[in-house]
């Protein structure tokens, strides 16, 4: 099996449906965004990523976002249980997906709540956010889960955005990066925290020890990410952002299988 699979999921049809929190609704051009997946699907295979398509779940306008269905951390896939109830039935075909390519399942139950858009993970720290769309007790069952990897999971406030990924995310080297006025607490982060000068610039998916994938909504934080030796490849997802969606919400990186 390669080394670098990521689960995409093809945008619904009622894509424009979908669920805003923190933002103010705007038209989504569906067709237009089935071309931006698509471009984003490319992108990580020239990369050298293989993609691998969880079933499309149409009913479910917020699907193609198909981080939010589960963490993985070595070869245990956490499914999620979205604290949107509306999500909730995105994550029975990414579970088959998952467990299809050999991966050990364990679940978050009820009452606890948890999406992978949360969780950041880096160097065996996993950060959870909470305020949102986790709670304190989907908290505890990934903590439960992930103690025998040897993960330290830890808490982060929110209250400004909608997932911990939609306010911060992790360069290869370690450095979390963020658009200060969207991250609560930037000292959780021990002297690692770097600004970016726009929002979606604090979003990144690293490819490899040297790439990322950014979106193009975000010209000065990739202008600041090459000047610092960083190879970037820069997708339009615009009307994903419409959804607060990001580059992250888009896949689920699988790596090491």
């Amino acid at each position: 099996m390669h080394s670098k699979v990521a689960l995409v999921r093809r945008p619904s049809p009622r894509l424009a449906d979908g669920l805003v929190t923190h933002i103010e609704r705007q038209e989504v051009d569906a067709e237009l965004a089935g071309r931006q997946w698509a471009g984003y699907v490319s992108a990580l295979q020239a990369a050298g990523w293989t993609t691998v398509e969880v079933d499309p779940a149409d009913d479910c306008p917020d699907s193609v976002f198909v981080e939010d269905t589960m963490v993985v951390y070595g070869r245990l896939a956490v499914i999620c249980r979205s604290g949107a109830p509306e999500r909730r039935a995105e994550a029975s075909a990414a579970e088959e997906a998952v467990r299809g390519l050999g991966y050990e399942i364990a679940h978050i139950v009820a009452p606890g709540t948890l999406d992978g858009g949360d969780v950041l993970k880096w160097g065996g720290t996993v950060w959870v956010g909470q305020g949102g769309r986790s709670n304190a007790e989907g908290l505890a069952q990934l903590r439960q889960h992930l103690a025998p990897l040897g993960a330290d999971v830890v808490g982060v406030p929110l209250t400004t955005v909608l997932h911990l990924k939609s306010a911060v995310t992790a360069l290869p080297d370690g450095t979390v990066i963020g658009y200060p006025p969207l991250v609560d607490v930037p000292d959780v982060w021990s002297g690692r925290f770097a600004p970016v000068p726009e929002e979606p610039g604090a979003h990144v998916v690293i490819l490899d020890a040297d790439t990322v994938l950014m979106a193009s909504s975000a010209p000065r934080s990739i202008e600041a990410m090459r000047n610092n030796g960083l190879e970037v490849i820069d997708v339009d997802i615009s009307e994903f952002e419409k959804l607060e969606g990001c580059v992250t919400c888009l896949s689920v990186r699988l790596r090491g299988l």
